[in-house]
């Protein structure tokens, strides 16, 4: 895909009503058989530092139903002790000590995915601000990357006339869709929703900053998303394998997968964090300025 690394992104059925930290995850028990699928994902990320250099790392995926996974494992050259912890996001980080010199990490790992896209629901609603749940309040602010500020009179002038709810998302993913064109380099790290909204280029979290924006202009939460999208079921993209970046859209009592970068459902979607941005889940945080030689990321289905 196309996230860049910032050096200082659910598929599936149902979803049960998350609690005040709005922090449950788009599904719920099933009451009959689901069929899984496997998928292999992982990446390697090829680092030479001047001196040793600490780094936070945010690749591994949640395990958290419906998406298990199967022998996660790390791996480095040299060496290094990996210590994990998890943020205040609940998503799954990692620490190590990059050291002076060449140094390689790589994770990797099966995924059990459900055969089944994201579900939709045309009737979802909007609540209004005095509603909302406390934990899903932050997701209506501005942040780092997301302006709804700064975007906020158009935002009303493009969809405020759109019936409220889940159609009014939709339309903000279309509209975001066909607007920016994806080019990699068309964006850097310090581009802004406002900034990629002017300019009309992007990558994936571009699309996601942008729609994001437009969502929390209109008092509806959003959250940027980040994680592993293999190929299932669609046409193989021909670019190499990168990381994917969509939004998670408060309706009603749960949270709803958009992608307006793609602008369709999907199976398969692997989650690893979510965030308020881009910012919250940067893949790999180094303090220091390594130079990152080589990054490469695999997501692709296993035959039984």
């Amino acid at each position: 895909m196309d996230r860049p690394v910032v050096t200082d992104s659910h598929a599936v059925p149902r979803a049960t009503p998350a609690d005040d930290n709005g922090a449950a995850e788009t599904w719920q028990e099933d009451t009959g058989p689901m069929d899984m699928r496997r998928v292999r994902v992982g990446c390697e990320f090829v680092y030479v530092a001047a001196v040793d250099t600490p780094a936070v790392i945010q690749v591994e995926p949640r395990d958290a139903a419906p998406v298990s996974l199967v022998r996660p494992e790390w791996s480095t050259e040299p060496a290094m002790y990996i210590r994990h912890y998890t943020d205040l996001y609940g998503n799954p980080c990692a620490r190590a000590m990059l050291p002076a010199g060449h140094s390689t990490l790589r994770f990797g790992a099966v995924a059990l995915v459900p055969d089944a896209t994201e579900e939709a629901d045309d009737q979802a609603p909007e609540l209004p601000p005095e509603q909302l749940p406390d934990g899903v309040l932050i997701y209506t602010l501005p942040s780092r990357y997301c302006l709804p500020d700064m975007l906020g009179d158009e935002a009303w002038s493009r969809f405020g006339a759109v019936p409220a709810g889940y159609s009014r998302v939709q339309a903000i993913c279309d509209y975001v869709n066909s607007h920016l064109t994806f080019e990699y380099g068309g964006s850097g790290p310090l581009s802004t929703a406002a900034d990629v909204n002017t300019s009309g280029l992007g990558v994936c979290r571009d699309f996601t900053h942008l729609a994001i924006s437009f969502c929390r202009a209109l008092n509806i939460p959003a959250r940027y998303v980040f994680g592993y999208l293999p190929d299932m079921d669609v046409p193989p993209d021909p670019a190499p394998m990168d990381f994917a970046a969509w939004m998670e859209v408060w309706l009603g009592d749960r949270w709803w997968t958009f992608d307006p970068r793609n602008n369709r459902r999907r199976k398969g979607r692997i989650l690893i964090g979510c965030g308020r941005d881009a910012s919250d889940v940067a893949m790999v945080t180094t303090f220091g300025a390594p130079l990152l030689e080589s990054m490469t990321v695999h997501a692709a289905e296993e035959p039984e």
